[in-house]
């Protein structure tokens, strides 16, 4: 890619027809520059024509991706700076040595403190690995894989299978195990299953990752070369077994309760008793299996495979499971792998790693001084505020719908009405007692969080779910809807600029925050949502006919954006991304509605940097989504995620919105107003 090059998954499309005439932009007032960059803008290219571009192509011209990631915007932005916060945290914990034992200062200056410590990780190469590693030479019986396998899952290595607990989607007040597919060590079942030449020259270098990695270990180059390809000929028949990204967005096709005596008919290889026992999970009596014809497979390649096959497998996951912190060795080879699926060029530094890393581990320990410093009393009431408004426009709009009956509306007022929201960190925060964490190799104690972190979610089997409980961190730059929940999760990361900007007007906030917002309340009623009711129970509570209306509406959404280029040739997945794409389009009709029921009554507000405040609404929303990607990444991103591409998370929604085309009075015909015919209208 050359230096100037914009020429990346979000945007290749993004500087083609663009004649038409811009507005003029006038002068932008000085008081506005911290709110508004007017210099993002590329006014050669009409609104009407690519919005994505006439918001974004400035900064799109001048900004390059940074060597250490793959992507760029105004996600990235943000996480760097509260990255920034939390690494001044950290710094202070670990040189405080005055805090007291047990604390969580003293935990995360200890936990970040020995993360740092390279020359120790080298000095100890796989030495804190080795007690793990001998047992993995042991076995000789399924019963010892199978144990193997379930420690192996305790300290977070992809083995075999996922096991979890989480609430029972048919009974969602209460906490039930989960077994489902896994035990891959690229993205995707179809990195496994694709045969043209750049999937086969993928699944080569795949190989010969494993091999060396398996060297570093201390095998041999021949034994390690011929291991590599007997644990590839494992996981590709793992993947062979596996239900694709979309099969399994149907909630529906990923329950499968059954009894324990259930579960060894389907797949006996296992005795599941003792497996249970192993991986710590409390008595099980019935669990979710998600995918049943995979451990059908699981069982018959259990019986099956050698048993040296599987020895070399579960060293393989280990050493994956810890490679970036056993020493520059083997941070350096999972890199270079992690370089052919991204096309990162240079390896984070290692303090914005551990800082990611004590995050990722004890993220409320860490969390509660990041909220301090950021996100005050004020800034929850407002975000609260914005919220409520949302919520008071779509249920506005659900009394309005024409295409609705009378008795799925009242359940869907009833389910909008149960939303619990949660915004910027836990009323009540994770208590980290029983958590060892000591000076010495940074692999064991994060293999000690690890398995922390899993004991305590196994001990909830059985239990009434913990409806206090969080999926984020309270730093993380994301949000997002629970079904079997029915809450809407906003961590203080997130709700900070450019998406939630005290000295920006409504209008940037509504179509930036407010818009995330309503992305969030959607996901409730979208595709997949909507099959869950106010108590997160997987139930059909549509009436035949209006599920149909729901349906027909929502291929439309799929055919439209099953037609935009991501990257080279490659198409977005209308159906992998049409729970987002939904998300995306109604947030965007209920955040603007809810910004001209703020303007009610006041008097008209002036022009800002030139523009009214509605375009101003739908420059806020382009705003966030401004970004580019490496072409490695964008391919990555096409086959494993839910989201379109930035570019069509702007254009595609906004050209079906007749809101938009009227603020920037838009004709029919212009690229960015779509047919009335094949305008999606839902909610």
């Amino acid at each position: 890619m050359s230096s100037r090059s914009v020429r990346v998954a979000a945007v290749a499309a993004a500087l083609l027809g663009c004649s038409h005439a811009a507005p003029r932009v006038a002068p932008q007032p000085a008081s506005a520059a911290r709110a508004f960059d007017r210099s993002s803008l590329d006014t050669t290219c009409a609104p009407c024509s690519d919005f994505f571009r006439f918001a974004n192509g400035g900064w799109l011209a001048r900004t390059e991706i940074p060597a250490a990631f793959p992507t760029w915007g105004s996600f990235n932005e943000l996480y760097v700076r509260n990255l920034d916060v939390l690494h001044d945290v950290l710094e202070a914990a670990a040189k405080d040595g005055a805090a007291p034992r047990g604390s969580n200062r003293r935990m995360l200056g200890t936990f970040y403190g020995t993360c740092l410590d390279s020359a120790a990780a080298d000095a100890a190469g796989v030495g804190p690995l080795r007690p793990a590693l001998d047992r993995i030479a042991r076995v000789s019986s399924t019963a010892d894989l199978q144990t193997e396998v379930a420690r192996l899952q305790r300290i977070g290595a992809r083995v075999l299978f996922s096991f979890t607990a989480g609430p029972d989607a048919k009974r969602s007040s209460e906490v039930i195990a989960e077994a489902g597919q896994g035990g891959l060590g690229l993205p995707d079942r179809d990195y496994y299953t694709k045969t043209d030449s750049a999937s086969e020259r993928l699944k080569q270098a795949y190989v010969a990752h494993v091999a060396r990695m398996l060297e570093l270990g201390g095998a041999g180059a021949d034994e390690a070369g011929a291991a590599a390809q007997r644990i590839m000929a494992l996981e590709s028949e793992l993947a062979s077994a596996s239900m694709t990204r979309v099969e399994q967005r149907d909630p529906n096709a990923v329950y499968h309760k059954m009894s324990v005596a259930e579960l060894g008919a389907l797949s006996p290889a296992i005795a599941w008793p003792e497996y249970f026992a192993a991986v710590g999970a409390p008595a099980v009596s019935a669990l979710n299996v998600r995918q049943p014809g995979f451990f059908k497979r699981l069982s018959d390649l259990v019986r099956e495979r050698p048993i040296d096959d599987w020895r070399w497998y579960l060293r393989w996951h280990l050493l994956e499971r810890t490679a970036p912190w056993l020493g520059t060795s083997f941070a350096d080879e999972a890199f270079r792998f992690q370089q052919l699926l991204t096309g990162v060029k240079e390896q984070q530094p290692r303090w914005r790693r551990c800082v990611q890393a004590t995050d990722n581990a004890l993220g409320e320990a860490l969390g509660q001084e990041y909220v301090a410093r950021t996100f005050g009393p004020d800034a929850k009431r407002r975000a609260l505020e914005m919220v409520h408004n949302l919520e008071a426009v779509m249920r506005d709009r659900l009394h309005a719908l024409e295409w609705m009956s009378d008795a799925t509306r009242q359940q869907a007022l009833a389910k909008l009405a149960a939303y619990a929201n949660k915004i910027g960190y836990p009323d009540r925060w994770r208590d980290y007692a029983g958590l060892a964490v000591e000076p010495g190799p940074f692999v064991a104690n994060l293999l000690s969080a690890s398995e922390f972190d899993t004991g305590q979610r196994l001990a909830e089997i059985g239990k009434p779910v913990d409806r206090s409980r969080w999926g984020m961190t309270p730093p993380t730059v994301n949000a997002y809807y629970n079904p079997r929940m029915n809450e809407i999760v906003f961590p203080a990361g997130i709700l900070q600029p450019p998406f939630f900007n005290p000295d920006a007007d409504d209008a940037i906030n509504y179509g930036g925050m407010g818009a995330v917002i309503g992305h969030e309340l959607t996901h409730g009623f979208d595709d997949a949502g909507r099959q869950y009711d106010a108590d997160g129970n997987l139930r059909d509570w549509w009436t035949q006919a209006d599920g149909d209306r729901f349906k027909a509406q929502a291929q439309l959404v799929v055919d439209q954006f099953g037609g935009y280029v991501a990257v080279d040739t490659l198409h977005v997945n209308g159906r992998l991304t049409l729970g987002e794409n939904l998300a995306d389009l109604n947030g965007l009709r209920i955040a603007y509605a809810a910004f001209e029921r703020s303007l009610a009554g006041k008097p008209r507000p002036a022009l800002i940097d030139g523009f009214t405040p509605e375009q101003r609404f739908f420059l806020g929303w382009a705003r966030i989504w401004r970004e580019k990607y490496r072409d490695a990444y964008a391919r990555l991103m096409v086959g494993t995620n839910p989201h379109s591409p930035p570019r069509w998370r702007v254009d595609g929604p906004l050209s079906n919105m007749s809101e938009f085309a009227q603020a920037f009075a838009c004709r029919a015909g212009d690229e960015m107003v779509r047919a009335d015919s094949v305008r999606p209208r839902i909610w």
